[in-house]
């Protein structure tokens, strides 16, 4: 299943409203993991500095469910406690019998990939080194006062000190979280308090500390399983609580004389998850409460923070909203009206109901947003269109609007830290999976674009770019972006990774990562597949590859690969697939229908039982996942459906690549059990068919689990981010060694 990262700006959300992603991108690492894909900086973790925004809620504001009701339904027999006790000490015992069976098989196997596992370790982090873009860790500025982490301390300097390093305000291991590090900073409206988040990589809940500043910054307070933050005025911190992955309790807390903590929000729908956002120009905060579909937003003025918040609109099936400020309007980012795409509406905050919405800017079809950012006289909006990325300015002032195609190497773009919404610049950087980030800058002044060159980042010039469009069964036309060196001959002949996702409306992470710039030197292609149930070409691109529509998705993956293949991009026995979380879905179901496509295939945390886990109502994400898979308890055509695509239902004996899957223990997003049983049935489907084929010598796939102790769904150390994408390369260049002529083998490839 997917992850739900803490939203930054409207980027997350916008992504897929139940995280997920993300990757997780420049909001703190924690976007849905894309396989090979997660080497992040050791020494500063990307902060959340901006905002955040989500929405929605029907029942007011302030109401508390002492508990939570459950029901049986019709015809469920309840099991007695000692049927019920022996099932689970059974189960357990399964559970723990496969683990230590599948950990003993990884200490035999793990050893054939330790040396050339090394030499990869050892490459990456030459190349981390060398294209790291050195342009320091995010910066928060207050007026003349800067704020910005760097290894686990926050410090505070000038802004006009060039030079200075800067006072320390808080240290992780001075305290005693060395264990964990910074993912979100918000600074109180006079600078007298902060709020910083901390986490560990074991899991997905955070740690809210909140600091009184000065000239010896002390601990205020400390508020467990806290998800987001924001301050309303100088002394108040609304926050949002995280149990079992939901976020549900909205509380305000005050530092005045009269400490208190008030719960101000209950959200009683279990598909909907709940966070909090400040408005660019700090007049509002925005309670928003979100499921995949559907949204509502409540509104708390920052001048009046102890009133109740206000509705915005109550929450209509299908239609999803995120909510900005600006000269006494609220600026409505919704998907209301025809077609069901982003809209750029406002309404007065005095009338803020939809019947006083009004049309600002409607985006073209198949066109995808991928972030907005408002100023004072200005909206920006990042879009990407048919793979390329966009700049619109929208002016306020000459009601006009500009579009900036951006240079066709980019396939990311991450927006810096701006709290001033009456700064004159936007900054931002842009990426490609082989290209480092470069910072960008748009003058609303010069009205033009502006390429920075505050860092000297090596330019890649040797790595060529193609988009293509593949047909898929239904016609519908898929893109692909393909990567790879310019001077590789005999492209057929040369080892192809795809990479897929397919889910929640995510795009695929495309941002730079060391490891396909490694691979792109070594001559492999890589290739990015945009399948249906991802984002990349707008909502209707997501909702026509989920629920009954998820085989599109599928039938996509196979158009690609085999376009790619026919176009001489590689060919089947040298082409190797990668996938992560949901994105395991497709990876899987291909490995089933058309294994003959692959020679190898390695997924990270891989969501490979979508029925069992869907009918699992008691883990916490299954209620919030029924509008991404369907509810196949309530619908049994749905659980049909489900179960023709589902990797694990699907398993038989046949000729299948090698596998690769890396799991953790410490996952509360993807069952390991169901991980474990998906690997033991997929080795013995492999095993199964080569003792009964009749030719000797016949090629016998690798079926490997490699279970983390450590990390989690969606985070990892640095040094196990490392580890593992080696791990996965050096299974790779394993399984592809007759073509793989690596500068770093030591012995000739066959």
């Amino acid at each position: 299943m997917k992850a739900r990262t803490s939203c930054v700006g409207l980027q997350n959300l916008l992504q897929g409203l139940s995280f997920s992603a993300k990757y997780y991108s420049k909001h703190n690492h924690l976007q849905t993991i894309c396989l090979c894909s997660k080497i992040t900086p050791p020494k500063c973790h990307i902060l959340d500095c901006s905002g955040s925004t989500c929405l929605h809620r029907t029942v007011p504001p302030g109401s508390i469910l002492p508990w939570r009701f459950f029901s049986c339904k019709k015809e469920t027999k309840i099991l007695s406690k000692r049927k019920q006790n022996t099932s689970l000490i059974t189960s357990e015992l399964l559970y723990k019998n496969l683990l230590k069976s599948e950990q003993e098989n990884w200490n035999v196997i793990s050893a054939r990939y330790k040396g050339m596992t090394k030499r990869i370790k050892e490459k990456l982090e030459e190349l981390h080194n060398k294209y790291t873009f050195r342009s320091g860790s995010p910066r928060i500025r207050f007026g003349d006062n800067v704020y910005f982490e760097e290894n686990g301390c926050i410090f505070l300097k000038k802004a006009d000190d060039d030079e200075g390093s800067g006072n320390i305000l808080f240290s992780t291991e001075d305290l005693g979280f060395s264990d964990a590090y910074i993912q979100r900073i918000r600074i109180s409206p006079d600078q007298r308090y902060m709020a910083i988040s901390l986490k560990s990589e074991n899991s997905e809940e955070a740690t809210c500390i909140i600091m009184k500043l000065g000239h010896f910054p002390v601990i205020e307070k400390v508020i467990p399983s806290v998800f987001s933050f924001e301050w309303a005025t100088n002394d108040v911190l609304y926050y949002t609580s995280q149990k079992n992955l939901k976020c549900q309790n909205v509380f305000m807390t005050t530092f005045t004389n009269q400490k208190h903590t008030k719960l101000v929000y209950t959200e009683q729908d279990a598909r909907f998850f709940v966070d909090i956002h400040c408005t660019k120009d700090r007049r509002f905060l925005t309670i928003n409460s979100n499921s995949k579909t559907t949204s509502e937003v409540w509104l708390v003025d920052c001048r009046h923070p102890f009133k109740l918040p206000a509705l915005v609109q109550a929450r209509t099936k299908g239609v999803i909203y995120h909510i900005e400020h600006r000269n006494n309007e609220l600026y409505i980012l919704t998907t209301y009206g025809e077609p069901a795409e982003y809209k750029l509406m406002k309404a007065p905050v005095a009338s803020t109901g939809v019947e006083n919405w009004q049309l600002v800017y409607a985006l073209e079809k198949k066109t995808k947003l991928v972030d907005l950012e408002m100023f004072s006289d200005h909206c920006i909006m990042f879009l990407k269109i048919a793979g390329h990325l966009y700049l619109n300015v929208i002016s306020f002032v000459s009601r006009s609007v500009q579009s900036i195609k951006l240079p066709t190497w980019a396939c990311e773009f991450e927006l810096e830290s701006q709290p001033e919404h009456t700064t004159s610049t936007c900054y931002f950087q842009l990426s490609s999976p082989v290209h480092p980030p470069k910072l960008f800058a748009y003058s609303f002044k010069e009205n033009n674009l502006i390429e920075q060159a505050v860092q000297e980042v090596p330019i890649i010039t040797n790595c060529h770019t193609t988009r293509l469009l593949a047909k898929s069964k239904d016609e519908t036309l898929v893109p692909i972006t393909v990567f790879h060196n310019m001077n590789s001959k005999e492209l057929h002949r040369k080892p192809l990774l795809v990479h897929v996702y397919g889910a929640y409306g995510i795009d695929l992470n495309m941002s730079f990562k060391e490891e396909k710039l490694m691979l792109i030197e070594e001559g492999w292609i890589l290739a990015y597949c945009h399948v249906r149930g991802g984002g990349e070409l707008g909502l209707s691109w997501h909702q026509d590859g989920c629920q009954h529509n998820k085989l599109k998705g599928l039938h996509d993956l196979k158009a690609c690969i085999a376009l790619l293949h026919k176009l001489g991009f590689s060919q089947p026995k040298y082409t190797a697939l990668a996938a992560a979380s949901a994105g395991g879905v497709l990876a899987g179901a291909l490995c089933n229908t058309d294994p003959e496509l692959l020679r190898a295939v390695v997924l990270q945390a891989p969501f490979v039982d979508v029925l069992n886990t869907m009918m699992k109502t008691h883990l916490p994400l299954t209620t919030e996942e029924q509008e991404e898979w369907g509810n196949p308890l309530a619908d049994e055509k749905c659980m049909k459906y489900i179960k023709s695509y589902c990797p694990y239902q699907n398993i038989k004996p046949q000729c299948y690549p090698s596998v690769f899957i890396t799991a953790y223990e410490n996952d509360q997003r993807i069952p390991l059990t169901g991980v474990l049983r998906y690997a033991q049935k997929l080795r013995k489907a492999a095993l199964d068919h080569a003792s009964k084929a009749s030719e000797k010598g016949d090629w016998i796939p690798n079926i490997i689990l490699d279970i983390q102790a450590n990390g989690s769904h969606c985070d990892s150390s640095w040094e196990d981010s490392l580890n593992e994408v080696a791990r996965h390369l050096a299974f790779l260049n394993k399984e592809l060694e007759d073509v793989c002529h690596l500068q770093h083998h030591v012995k000739s490839c066959k």
